[in-house]
């Protein structure tokens, strides 16, 4: 199923019910008996574990918690509104457009208050005193709270995948844990970010990035926030590649350019399609790439044994 990853909704919590204007009939008992309208309903988000929680939002776009209930004429008060729980994925940021507050949603069952409901009207019984025992005036509910919203889902992953179109991530997320990520030989086959996990590592292959995502080129920054939650960047780069240190800077300048905090990172760089080269110049280009970082690896979908090995190593992130 596809996962969408942000949404604009409109929120509104309940209004109050209206105070109500009554009196007693009963002879000798003329007094005011209006009673107080109910609360609206206030309007809650609440962190869930499916990461298609978003999905159910791009049909319907207004979303609004019950109104409290009228007073009643035995001084009685209305029935308060019932609340609105939406559920969001762990990792939403639930971007507030009025107030320019952000909520960010970490954990499964996280709730927060985001839009408060308003406020029960008083009825006349509320009003009387010794200089006026039949007092007719009431109150309105109040107004809920209403927001424009904008929720992106930011993906909690241990190790997230980068590299440039075709630097074979999602070939290496399927080999690692079985996810059954779409594969072709063509730019963008990945239009969205895919999970798997191996043993309780969550592995997150992040859509090919090119030159000016940042900026919006290509796939843009859709997908380069989903970074901002790995702990680890596994930087795919394909050996087929002619220019392996000019692919590497690349990503790099693209991460820095959209958050400088995303270079401190702690960073594996994986070759992969070794299958396609001998290894005398496989050890060419690791000796041109461990001049900017030496921690790198060689793998290749097709050879068991080094598979294994990453597997060992990545398994060693969650340590």
């Amino acid at each position: 199923m596809m996962i969408t990853d942000e949404v604009k909704i409109k929120i509104y919590a309940g209004k109050g019910g209206d105070g109500v204007v009554a009196f007693n009939k009963e002879l000798m008992a003329l007094g005011p008996t209006g009673g107080k309208g109910g609360d609206g309903g206030d309007i809650y988000f609440k962190g869930v574990s499916d990461l298609t929680a978003l999905n159910r939002y791009k049909g319907k776009r207004k979303y609004d918690a019950e109104n409290g209930k009228n007073g009643g004429y035995d001084k009685s008060t209305g029935t308060r509104g019932k609340d609105l729980i939406l559920t969001v994925p762990v990792g939403s940021v639930i971007h507030n457009l009025g107030t320019k507050k952000d909520i960010d949603i970490t954990k499964v069952n996280q709730t927060v208050l985001v839009a408060k409901g308003g406020k029960g009207g008083r009825g006349n019984f509320y009003f009387r005193s010794s200089r006026n025992t039949s007092p007719k005036q009431f109150e309105k509910g109040k107004e809920g709270e209403k927001f424009n919203l904008f929720i992106e889902l930011r993906l909690i992953a241990d190790l997230g995948l980068i590299g440039l179109p075709n630097a074979g991530k999602s070939s290496l997320l399927n080999e690692l844990t079985k996810a059954n990520v779409k594969v072709a030989a063509y730019s963008f086959t990945t239009l969205e970010p895919n999970l798997g996990t191996l043993d309780k590592l969550i592995i997150a292959d992040i859509p090919g990035l090119i030159e000016d995502a940042s900026k919006g080129k290509g796939l843009g920054i859709k997908f380069l926030k989903h970074t901002q939650r790995t702990k680890v960047l596994v930087h795919c780069i394909s050996l087929e590649s002619d220019n392996l240190t000019r692919d590497y800077k690349i990503i790099r300048k693209e991460l820095k350019k959209f958050n400088k905090e995303l270079t401190k990172k702690k960073e594996i760089i994986l070759f992969t399609k070794s299958d396609l080269l001998d290894k005398k110049e496989i050890d060419k280009k690791i000796k041109e790439i461990q001049k900017i970082n030496k921690d790198i690896e060689v793998v290749s979908i097709h050879d068991w044994d080094s598979l294994q090995k990453l597997k060992k190593k990545l398994k060693k992130c969650n340590s």
